[in-house]
């Protein structure tokens, strides 16, 4: 049986000028990956929400790292102070992965 080893994964709802932000505090937490997603649209409580594609003025991605629980533990503190000021969704979960050395 292939070995597993127990990570954190942190998915980051966020707008797209954002980005290059979270990239950098995963970076400053010793996370050295992160995949994006491209969002298109949602709802939530702030109701139905689609992207503009004319302006690209809703764009939004899904921010992913998958990453030990100390770095996990930095990077979620470093996403602390942003949490109300720029709306992010924030979701962290247990997973197991293959290749530990990865992450």
């Amino acid at each position: 049986m292939t070995e597993m080893t127990r990570r954190e994964r942190i998915e980051v709802l966020v707008d797209a000028p954002l980005v290059r932000k979270l990239a950098e505090l995963a970076q400053e937490a010793g996370i050295t990956g992160h995949t994006l997603w491209r969002v298109t649209g949602g709802s939530g409580t702030g109701g139905v929400w689609s992207e503009d594609l004319l302006s690209g003025a809703t764009a939004k991605c899904l921010f992913l790292v998958i990453a030990n629980a100390e770095r996990a533990d930095a990077f979620m503190a470093a996403l602390e102070p942003l949490l109300d000021s720029h709306q992010l969704i924030v979701m962290r979960s247990a997973v197991d992965v293959v290749r530990a050395a990865r992450f």
